[in-house]
């Protein structure tokens, strides 16, 4: 049987281009399906989520013009968004601004981050936050090529199917914390790979102040080895936590109670999922089946495959392992809440899972590799339907 011919340099050099322009293309295909959601006088805001009719908005937020949805349209980056305009919740007014003021006003890291790209001019700030989201996922496509280089065909497949997944478009889409709060897990990642403890417990502490559930990605700090080692570690996760304490301390401050409290977000271990799944199939199955039902069933079964997948890596020296168990188990213990919808929230809390698994999937060899990726990313399927991006 004669032998395949030998791949040369030149033709090695062309896959490796078109890969390249592949991830370029799909990375314009991104920026022009922003640019849609373009509308004159409001700019960028229909991203927002803001409501109709604006009641129990801020007044500075009243005096610019930004999109409105119909009530059922709007979403929870309105709230961020006002905390944008009043980073530091001086005015009382922002009470009424917000639906639940403690539980929005302790995710403050990315309305700060929009009040200083806003150089603190409202109009600016209102346009910064929507937009925010598209800056960091630029900037977190370049970060992933650290690990998921897209001049393969399996680079540039894994590469798509963090930067494309469902969770992330959707932070995008509607100018939520996920995405830029999955670039600081990045780089905590990238700092704990080169030994810097303390560097990449600063930036998941960071990272707590935009997302509580972010500080599960100190257990991507790096793992000692010795009694003195085992004490810097408690020092690093103890600088992890100080960020978030202080922030809270200050908002007791404000609201005489704890702004632990919020949503019940979490519920019975592995209960919910059951439902979930077992809803989901009867659905999908039954004779009022539609194409929504049908994402939402590829979503729970990618989750799970990724979170079978880490179970059968078992890779505890890697820090994208152990920073994607705990987002799997709290896959399995979040609120019907979060799942609620096609596909839901889940998509979005469960990034550093979608991440984790992908990152760790390059490591396969053979055969198995496509069957892993497959049904491990069946959530790019919603995905496709958010590109381009439509008017809410």
């Amino acid at each position: 049987m004669a032998r395949p011919a030998p791949v040369t340099t030149a033709g090695r050099g062309r896959s490796q281009w078109m890969c390249t322009a592949v991830a370029v293309g799909l990375a314009a295909l991104l920026l022009a399906s922003v640019a849609r959601l373009y509308h004159p006088p409001y700019g960028f805001t229909e991203m927002i989520g803001f409501a109709s009719p604006g009641t129990g908005e801020l007044p500075v937020l009243q005096a610019i013009p930004h999109y409105r949805h119909p009530p059922w349209g709007s979403y929870d980056g309105q709230f961020y968004a006002q905390l944008a305009l009043e980073p530091l919740l001086r005015d009382p007014a922002i009470d009424a601004a917000l639906d639940l003021p403690p539980y929005r006003a302790r995710r403050i890291l990315f309305s700060w981050t929009a009040w200083a790209l806003g150089l603190g001019q409202p109009a600016w700030i209102l346009q910064a936050y929507a937009l925010q989201n598209l800056l960091f996922w630029l900037i977190l496509a370049l970060v992933m090529t650290r690990w998921l280089r897209p001049d393969t065909p399996r680079g540039v497949a894994l590469w798509t199917a963090c930067l494309f997944s469902h969770g992330l478009l959707h932070s995008v889409r509607s100018a939520l914390l996920d995405g830029p709060s999955m670039l600081l897990i990045a780089l905590a990642i990238a700092a704990s790979e080169r030994g810097r403890l303390f560097t990449s417990a600063a930036i998941v502490g960071v990272a707590g102040l935009g997302r509580e559930t972010n500080l599960l990605a100190s257990l991507g700090l790096p793992w000692p080895e010795g009694r003195r080692r085992w004490l810097t570690l408690a020092a690093g996760l103890a600088l992890a936590a100080l960020p978030l304490i202080l922030w809270q301390d200050y908002l007791r401050a404000i609201y005489r109670s704890t702004s632990a409290v919020g949503h019940d977000q979490l519920d019975l271990p592995v209960i919910v999922y059951l439902r979930v799944l077992r809803q989901t199939v009867r659905q999908t199955l039954g004779d009022g089946s539609n194409l929504l039902s049908t994402f939402k069933l590829g979503v729970i079964v990618s989750l799970t495959v990724q979170t079978v997948y880490l179970i059968y890596r078992r890779e505890w020296a890697s820090p994208w392992w152990r920073v994607a168990v705990p987002y799997a188990l709290l896959m399995l213990t979040v609120h019907k809440v979060v799942w609620d919808g096609y596909p839901g929230a889940v998509t979005r809390v469960t990034l550093p899972l979608v991440f984790g698994f992908n990152v760790l999937l390059a490591g396969e060899t053979g055969r198995r590799f496509w069957p892993w990726f497959v049904f491990g990313n069946l959530h790019l399927l919603p995905a496709a339907m958010l590109l381009p991006f439509h008017e809410g």
